[in-house]
């Protein structure tokens, strides 16, 4: 099966790297200068400077050259992917999908897979989440993540297409428990860090992680997810992954707020939209989500860290 990414993002290039020791891949840039510069240079020095594009790779801005393959990964992030469906949808239309986005539509409160399904009605649609940093993928660094989809037969073989030397892939048919532990996660790294950033400590960081899992399982199985695979690497991996590291640039915003600083605007961090999204989604639900709801607040200013800190200490006591 031929493949291309769309979206030359750093997770889009690093994705490109790993599947082009399989085979040929295109990889879609929106810009022409930006695919231009990254054709020019064999890297893309402004997502993932000192990586070198292997020769497999076509770099290309021409969306019809770029949709010729087989497999499509849609690289782009969750609050522009409906309007790239859209935008493209005559070229899209017919090839084998697969998000490779995290976080929930502000404006529906959908998962990734929904909007595919709503944009592409025909299509067959899957879903590549979990565990992952750009850098670590693009260098050869070993990596587990997980391929979710609701047909079994296009889940097997997308995991024999999209597996590599140094990306394994486990698959589910649980999409919504998949869609929803990789956004959530955002979410609860942006408190990690706004702990880190203020200065609390390691002990409130674990506090905030485990009840911050403990708010991801209780919304997704609100939503109609399987318990174990918030469990998984999607759900608790990838939890791990980016509530302790500085590469996670949802992490990184939480300390800019910590730490009461300014954050590069040009910067995604699709937990500040998913935020907003399930903090609305908890209230209209009466689900009890009070630090993905704190997130919200602190994303938009409405709260200081201190003050966050203290609305979470002054809840009623209760049971695990």
């Amino acid at each position: 099966m031929s493949i291309s990414v769309l979206g030359s993002g750093a997770f889009g290039t690093a994705l490109a790297i790993s599947l082009a020791g399989n085979a040929p891949v295109a990889l879609w840039a929106r810009s022409p200068e930006h695919a231009q510069a990254m054709r020019a240079k064999r890297q893309n020095l402004s997502r993932l400077p000192g990586v070198a594009l292997p020769d497999e790779i076509t770099v290309t801005s021409d969306i019809a050259e770029a949709t010729r393959s087989d497999i499509l990964l849609l690289a782009v992030p969750m609050q522009k992917l409906r309007h790239v469906l859209a935008e493209h949808q005559d070229s899209i239309q017919g090839r084998v999908v697969v998000a490779c986005c995290k976080g929930i539509e502000l404006s529906t409160g959908l998962g990734p897979m929904a909007v595919i399904a709503q944009s592409l009605p025909s299509g067959q649609n899957a879903l590549l989440t979990g565990p992952s940093f750009a850098d670590d993928i693009a260098r050869g660094l070993p990596t587990a993540l997980t391929l979710a989809s609701t047909d079994p037969d296009l889940g097997q073989s997308l995991q024999e297409a999209l597996t590599t030397a140094n990306l394994r892939l486990y698959r589910t048919t649980d999409v919504i428990g998949a869609e929803l532990g990789g956004a959530l996660k955002n979410v609860m790294a942006i408190a990690c860090g706004a702990c880190i950033g203020a200065g609390l400590g390691d002990s409130a960081r674990a506090a905030l992680m485990t009840r911050g899992f403990a708010e991801m399982q209780r919304f997704a199985a609100a939503r109609g997810a399987r318990p174990e695979t918030l469990m998984g690497l999607s759900g608790l991996g990838d939890l791990v992954l980016t509530c302790s590291s500085e590469l996670s640039r949802n992490f990184r915003f939480g300390l800019s707020l910590g730490r009461n600083e300014a954050f590069d605007k040009s910067t995604t961090v699709e937990g500040v939209a998913t935020a907003r999204a399930i903090a609305a989604i908890a209230a209209t639900e009466n689900l009890d989500m009070p630090i993905g709801q704190m997130v919200a607040e602190l994303s938009s200013g409405a709260y200081s860290v201190p003050e966050a800190l203290q609305t979470l200490l002054n809840r009623p006591l209760k049971e695990e």
